[in-house]
């Protein structure tokens, strides 16, 4: 069952383009993000709303991936590095330099006008002379507003770009992601036992995001987290590692305060043994 359905996943799936916050994986585009929910990994939205940058309620890109799903996209070939943002600055900064030239000359022309404007406004209303008089007056006034305005950079109107820099991608430019990563260079046996279960249940279908607010490493879902309840807190163990009895009575109890059952997952071998625990209470 599971080796089809990582088929079908993979050949459904384009590379997404991943780019490191240090060691974090973030995924920054639209598409991508969409082609991510496509294959059954979810991640973490940690950007504010452009209109409501104040709530932390509903969040926005960057999309953080869990160390786990960077791993099963590298994988599968199914995830590349984006260039830096500085690998082309020169031929960038030549641009925005162009770009803000352009701009600087049109904010001149607009700016004179609303001189001009102003200035013929308050000598109509404060002269009460002849006609002729206050036109030529204003001709004199126009001419020389026309060879004395200048308009000073320090009021220029700058454009703030809304998309993050660096984020060009092309196919020929993919540095397919490597085991040297930073995500994978301290890999841990629980890291390894966390990938390990991670990979097992993503291939039975399940849908997994953190659970460190429940105590455990996954909280394990039935279909998409946004249609459906999590119906397990996923705690991963090595086969022979020892266990608290007290750790066992909090888990269970914990999971049945939130009505979740807790799984115990224990990589052995190339399967993974799963123990579930439920409170019952005392008799």
């Amino acid at each position: 069952m599971d080796e089809p359905l990582c088929k079908q996943d993979l050949s459904s799936s384009h590379v997404v383009g991943l780019s490191l916050c240090n060691s974090a994986p973030l995924l920054w585009r639209s598409e991508d993000l969409r082609s991510l929910r496509s294959q059954g990994l979810v991640g973490a939205l940690l950007g504010s709303l452009p209109r409501t940058p104040r709530q932390n309620v509903r969040l926005g890109r960057p999309l953080l991936l869990l160390p786990e799903e960077e791993r099963l996209l590298s994988e599968r070939h199914a995830a590349a590095a984006l260039p830096p943002a500085d690998q082309d600055a020169e031929g960038a900064e030549l641009v925005q330099e162009a770009e803000q030239q352009r701009s600087y000359e049109e904010q001149s022309v607009l700016a004179l006008e609303d001189r001009k404007s102003a200035l013929l406004q308050a000598m109509t209303s404060s002269h009460t002379g002849e006609s002729g008089s206050v036109d030529e007056a204003q001709r004199r006034r126009l001419d020389a507003l026309d060879r004395s305005f200048t308009f000073p950079r320090s009021a220029l109107a700058v454009q703030l770009s809304t998309a993050r820099a660096g984020l060009t991608h092309c196919p020929e430019s993919r540095a397919f992601l490597q085991a040297d990563w930073p995500i994978r260079a301290q890999a841990s046996p629980h890291c390894q036992a966390r990938y390990q279960v991670f990979r097992d249940l993503r291939g039975r279908g399940f849908y997994l995001t953190s659970a460190g607010k429940f105590g455990g490493d996954f909280l394990v879902y039935p279909g998409d987290p946004l249609r459906f309840h999590a119906h397990f807190i996923a705690i991963c163990l090595s086969a022979d590692e020892p266990v608290c009895l007290l750790d066992v009575l909090s888990v269970a109890r914990l999971g049945s305060n939130v009505k979740k059952t807790v799984l115990l997952c224990s990589p052995a071998g190339g399967a993974v043994l799963y123990t579930s625990l439920q409170w019952s209470g005392l008799v």
